[in-house]
């Protein structure tokens, strides 16, 4: 039954932009989860460039030199060398990823939930709709927040170019934007999107699978209440299977983000994700892919 145009401006905004609202305050908590959070990302982001094989193609000698090992250590090493404050060196792109993804995903979840999906006759919602309809969310609001996640890794990566004597890229955000843009086009934006939406399918699948099947077997099978204790445990649980699942292809998307490209802005170290991930495995080993694994742990529930 449709609500009177008087009646309707009666009421709060919340309830006359319903799905407006929820980006709004997706994003805004996403802002706050982002500050608190962010040395994390950096400290990850630092370490799954470590070592990097491939570099040494282009007699780049900064492989052998990296003086971090360790997330710890890899974090103290950034205070030490560039300053505290450069533990958010990259933040202002990663709050502008971190609105659009997780608006866009929590928006295009409800609409595959309420008009796609539906629930079923008795108002249940399906586990494995949730799942499908998680994963679709999550790959949409990554690839639309794909050229935030570029000109971060990228500006994450800008002290350790300092300390090797490299000239940095970009003076700010909106000049790293600019610049990607006029080298590379539109499709230079969005580089690295294919292991960048496979990590965020693959984040979602893990994650929503693993926490509703680990909530319900505490429930069930232990003198555990639905309480937060039970909610806790389920989150870590599910931050670790999700980070398991999505950490390869966080590391290959950072590198093909950060790669040295020509002036057609052509990436010079990788082909494509695959050809990544190859030259990764032979050159340092499988668990390569793991690299970042515990920080990105850490911080899971803030994806």
């Amino acid at each position: 039954m449709s609500v009177p145009e008087d009646e309707e401006r009666l009421l709060p905004l919340a309830q006359r932009w319903p799905r407006a609202s929820k980006f709004l305050l997706s994003g805004c908590a996403a802002t706050v989860a982002e500050l608190a959070t962010f040395p994390l990302d950096l400290t990850k982001t630092r370490l799954q460039m470590q070592g990097e094989a491939a570099l040494a193609r282009l007699g780049d000698s900064a492989r052998d030199s990296a003086p971090y090992r360790g997330m710890v250590r890899t974090a103290l090493g950034i205070v030490q060398e560039e300053g505290f404050r450069k533990l958010w060196q990259g933040v202002t792109p990663a709050i502008y990823r971190h609105i659009v993804y997780s608006g866009g995903r929590m928006v295009t979840y409800e609409h595959l939930r309420e008009v796609v999906f539906g629930k079923t006759e008795d108002k249940h919602y399906p586990l494995w709709k949730s799942v499908i309809g998680g994963m679709m969310a999550g790959v949409v609001g990554q690839f639309l927040a794909n050229p935030t996640d570029l000109v971060k890794v990228q500006m994450q990566m800008e002290g350790k170019r300092k300390l090797e004597g490299k000239p940095l890229r970009f003076r700010g955000v909106h000049h790293a934007f600019a610049k990607i843009l006029a080298e590379g086009g539109i499709r230079g934006l969005w580089a690295g999107w294919v292991p960048n939406i496979q990590r965020a399918a693959l984040v979602n699948m893990g994650d929503l699978t693993t926490y509703d099947t680990v909530k319900h077997y505490l429930v069930l099978n232990t003198p555990l209440e639905d309480n937060i204790m039970t909610h806790g445990l389920s989150s870590l649980c599910s931050g670790l299977v999700a980070s398991i699942l999505g950490t390869p292809a966080d590391v290959i998307k950072s590198r093909i983000m950060n790669q040295p490209r020509d002036k057609q802005g052509r990436g010079l170290l990788y082909k494509s994700s695959t050809d990544c991930l190859i030259q990764a495995v032979q050159g340092e080993g499988f668990m390569s892919l793991y690299k970042g694994f515990l920080p990105s742990w850490l911080r899971m529930d803030d994806f």
